[in-house]
């Protein structure tokens, strides 16, 4: 990078920071109420919805992690993007109509409706543990180590920057802030992917087109184009083994990454936080729906420039010395001064974007369902609390990145692997929340304590063994999610819970937009699986 890169990353922060402080602001002498600075005052279009919901979920652990599993093994790491769309129409049509009509502020806030504060609180404090042990660490680390590759900035420092820059935009203005400065940056960010992929796949080709390039790549890596991996016992090919472990075939598409999706999508609150400030129900899905289209191309973003790294690596782009998490980085010394500087501004861009979410979201379930609880305290003083609350988070998962991540080949399983511990607990209380009428909170509370410790016991004992039916942290997820329904069946009374949401079926019905464009996701997921399984 020369000083144009920089001096564009300058004025990229700058400006940031600048229209984030304008579409916050308030008019003189009026303050922001909780509502106005959690969910940004429940006025979000669906366009701005579907942008930010990307911009929070493509951070560093996606663009170079997920690279660089693409680096490492191949397309089949894109089943985390092409099913997630399919996640979202699902969440919007079955879960969003019962979140916006008992107007809360978090999901834990939903469960305390529906069961007592015990439940509430169990989940907030996981969720809490989720994103600041293990969630924002993996994002600051990664994207650290892009700062690093790209300019040589020390790891500490860098992660220090990232952090302040997010808070620069996101502690004063709130959700508002982040939604409306997501646009910009997710357009930024594809913008720079297909750049990137283009000038790759045109290197590829020795300047005979991206077309010519693309079809050089998957002549030449054919192994790389496997939609779904095969299973190969550990004795034949140790790596196919590890591969398969970590995208464990078929099960991807019909086993335990469903309950990822729907944890992450569905109740997962940096996510649904977008959902719960839209200006109505309609808004909300139409929103989730846009995801979805986005989440099909994001591949071209997040996957496709690994791949073109295994056919460039020691002749355009430098060696990578057995380190995956340098692919995108590297791949990003083909691109011209001032475009690189554009580039690297987009990579900054998603990182600032998902730490400025995750530490909103911090503040939000700390102040609303920790701090608050039934203590009478004024609307000035939430908002000051939930302020302190997001910076105190991203100091502590700072501190705790490199402890945690430092010696790691993928921070992205990494992500997905200690998330599979809670999600599952999560995923199944709040389903059993809006789907079962006699589910109690004493039921709940010792299901979810069954999936936890079967969790903990199944990563524990198959970290000791050689090869393993449950090895693939999937099947794990899967086996914790019906084991905790079990328990709980078996725990809860024969009569119906008194305090039961009321739902209809006119709560469920979806606009001809929503139902048209969900069919098209579906069919062109479909295609995908059909040319490339």
């Amino acid at each position: 990078m020369n000083s144009l890169d920089y001096m564009i990353v300058g004025f990229y922060a700058i400006a940031l920071v600048a229209i984030a402080t304008y579409v916050s602001r308030t008019k003189k002498g009026e303050q922001k109420t909780p509502e106005d600075y959690f969910l940004a005052g429940r006025s979000l279009p669906w366009w701005a919805i579907g942008t930010s919901l990307i911009a929070a979920n493509i951070a560093a652990d996606q663009i170079i992690g997920m690279n660089g599993d693409a680096y490492a093994f191949g397309m089949a790491i894109a089943v985390y993007e092409w099913t997630a769309a399919v996640a979202l129409i699902v969440v919007g049509k079955f879960l969003l109509p019962v979140y916006l009509k008992q107007r809360v502020f978090t999901m834990p806030q939903l469960l305390s409706q529906r069961y007592d504060t015990r439940v509430s609180k169990l989940l907030a404090v996981l969720m809490l543990i989720m994103y600041v042990f293990v969630i924002l660490p993996t994002i600051l680390w990664l994207g650290a180590k892009a700062v690093n590759n790209l300019t040589g900035l020390e790891l500490v420092p860098a992660m220090v920057l990232l952090g302040v820059l997010s808070l620069a935009y996101s502690l004063y203005g709130g959700l508002k802030a982040v939604a409306f400065t997501d646009i910009i940056q997710v357009s930024l960010l594809i913008f720079a992917g297909l750049y990137v992929s283009y000038v790759g796949l045109n290197a590829i080709s020795d300047g005979n087109g991206m077309w010519e390039g693309f079809v050089m790549l998957q002549s030449e890596f054919p192994e790389k184009f496997d939609a779904l991996l095969s299973y190969v016992p550990k004795d034949q090919d140790p790596e196919a083994y590890a591969n398969y472990v970590k995208l464990p075939g078929i099960w991807v598409l019909i086993g335990g990454m469903w309950i990822a999706h729907f944890y992450y999508w569905g109740t997962n609150q940096y996510i649904t936080q977008r959902a719960l400030g839209a200006k109505s129900l309609n808004e909300a899905q139409n929103g989730l729906m846009f995801a979805g289209f986005l989440k099909i191309l994001m591949p071209v973003v997040v996957v496709l420039p690994g791949l073109i790294a295994v056919a460039l690596e020691g002749t355009a782009i430098p060696s990578l010395d057995g380190d995956r998490s340098k692919a995108y980085p590297s791949m990003l010394s083909l691109l011209p001064n001032g475009i690189l500087g554009l580039t690297f501004a987009a990579l900054v861009a998603a990182i600032v974007s998902s730490l400025a979410s995750l530490t909103n979201s911090v503040s939000t379930i700390f102040t609303m369902d920790l701090y608050k609880s039934n203590q009478a305290i004024d609307d000035a003083n939430l908002v000051k609390i939930g302020r302190r609350a997001g910076l105190i988070g991203l100091i502590i998962s700072i501190i705790v990145a490199p402890i945690f991540l430092g010696s790691l080949d993928s921070a992205f399983q990494y992500v997905q692997e200690y998330m599979g511990l809670f999600s599952p607990v999560i995923l199944f209380v709040f389903l059993s929340a809006i789907v079962l009428k006699n589910s109690t909170s004493n039921s709940v509370l010792w299901g979810s304590a069954a999936a936890l410790t079967a969790g903990v016991f199944m990563k524990l004992y198959v970290a000791n063994t050689s090869e393993s039916l449950i090895e693939p942290f999937m099947h794990q997820m899967a086996i914790s999610f019906f084991l905790a329904f079990i328990v709980s069946g078996l725990l809860s009374p024969k009569t119906e819970n008194e305090k039961v949401f009321s739902l209809s079926a006119n709560d469920f019905k979806t606009s001809n937009l929503f139902n048209v464009g969900s069919t098209v996701i579906v069919l062109i997921l479909a295609s995908i699986y059909i040319t490339y399984a």
